[in-house]
């Protein structure tokens, strides 16, 4: 996922050292193993094989080191959008290249249960979780939330002219990267962030397809991939990413005052990204450790460390880190999708709908 894609445990004292809320006699919910049990296995299968979870998307490379230095367990990861993981987890064989753990968005869990591609596994934090953001046999759980955001090059586009809402977008005379909608979960949510913003939801996604097809039209629409190397080289103006996204590229890029983040103001929408575990995993008490840790106080924090907005709201980000975060009163008018069966639905649509409507609709 995630620079191209799309970015927990309850420490046994006696394990490691450290105090963390846990419960290590007690077995985690949706498995038969108890925790003692999976990190024992974990450490002795000593590796987890990830896609769309790189080391600099929401900073999963602070929990991949945590991971190494607690339970020395290795890790390796392979970028890809959200439709290429559950293809990956179709893979099966000692030789294959499948990968154990994923993230993907939330709108892609359902299809993965109906593949019969999951393994159900509700961690010590589940009741921690909100009942939106996690699948009810537990194969799947969000980790945090994005938002759809815009972030603009001011070295291509004006200070003045860089956009706070879709109304802007739309009258502008910059390129528009919105990335792969046929298969990235972020593009998806933009397209139905400017549905929401001009009267869709998920049920109803023709008002993004229309809008869209407009910048088509105008020749706005740009092919560049809005990944940190394409906006350090100057080859975006305007792109559409999750907020947590353009605030880490931004960082990674580190020439202040250069780009502008801004949350749009008539309409944008948040969702979450699911951890989720391959049926066929090769390292499967590693992926179960790795979802855990993910959930933990730790693995939160981490994940706020790469701008992401923890799933967990009863963690109190430390100030440092909030401080580095868009203020709260950016998100004013933010869509929540009320079904994630129904955005599913119409995620399969979408493709066919970008490729006819958008673009073939010069």
């Amino acid at each position: 996922m995630k620079i191209s894609k799309k970015t927990s445990i309850f420490l046994i004292t006696a394990l490691l050292g450290t105090t963390l809320v846990g419960c290590s006699s007690q077995s985690s919910a949706g498995t038969s193993d108890n925790w003692n049990t999976i990190v024992k296995k974990a450490k002795k299968e000593g590796k987890v094989k990830s896609v769309g979870m790189p080391d600099t998307w929401a900073n999963w490379v602070g929990t991949w080191n945590d991971i190494k230095s607690k339970f020395g367990i290795s890790h390796t990861d392979t970028d890809m959008s959200s439709a290429q993981e559950l293809q990956n987890f179709k893979k099966i064989g000692k030789s294959s290249s499948a990968a154990d753990l994923g993230d993907i968005g939330i709108n892609v869990g359902p299809t993965a249960v109906k593949q019969n591609l999951l393994t159900a596994y509700k961690t010590q934090y589940w009741d921690k979780i909100p009942s939106w953001a996690k699948d009810k046999k537990g194969y799947y759980a969000a980790g945090y939330t994005g938002t759809i955001a815009f972030i603009t090059d001011t070295k291509n586009v004006s200070t003045k002219d860089a956009p706070t809402s879709w109304k802007d977008l739309a009258s502008g005379k910059y390129k528009v990267s919105v990335g792969d909608v046929t298969t990235g979960a972020q593009s998806q949510y933009a397209v139905l962030a400017a549905a929401y913003a001009n009267g869709g939801n998920e049920k109803n996604i023709m008002p993004g397809i229309k809008y869209f097809a407009k910048l088509q039209k105008a020749n706005r629409l740009s092919s560049v991939d809005s990944s940190v190397e394409n906006l350090k080289k100057g080859e975006t103006q305007v792109s559409i990413v999750w907020d947590f996204n353009a605030l880490n590229y931004s960082n990674l890029i580190n020439e202040k005052g250069r780009y502008k983040i801004t949350i749009p103001s008539d309409g944008s929408v948040m969702s979450g990204y699911a951890e989720v575990i391959n049926k066929n995993a090769a390292h499967p008490y590693a992926a179960k450790l790795a979802r855990s840790y993910i959930l933990s106080k730790e693995g939160q924090i981490n994940l706020a460390k790469g701008y992401a907005r923890p799933i967990r709201t009863d963690i109190k980000i430390p100030a440092s880190i909030k401080s580095k975060l868009l203020p709260d009163k950016d998100y004013k008018k933010i869509y929540h999708v009320k079904s994630n069966e129904t955005w599913n639905k119409t995620t399969i649509k979408l493709a066919q709908l970008w490729q006819s409507d958008v673009l073939g609709s010069k």
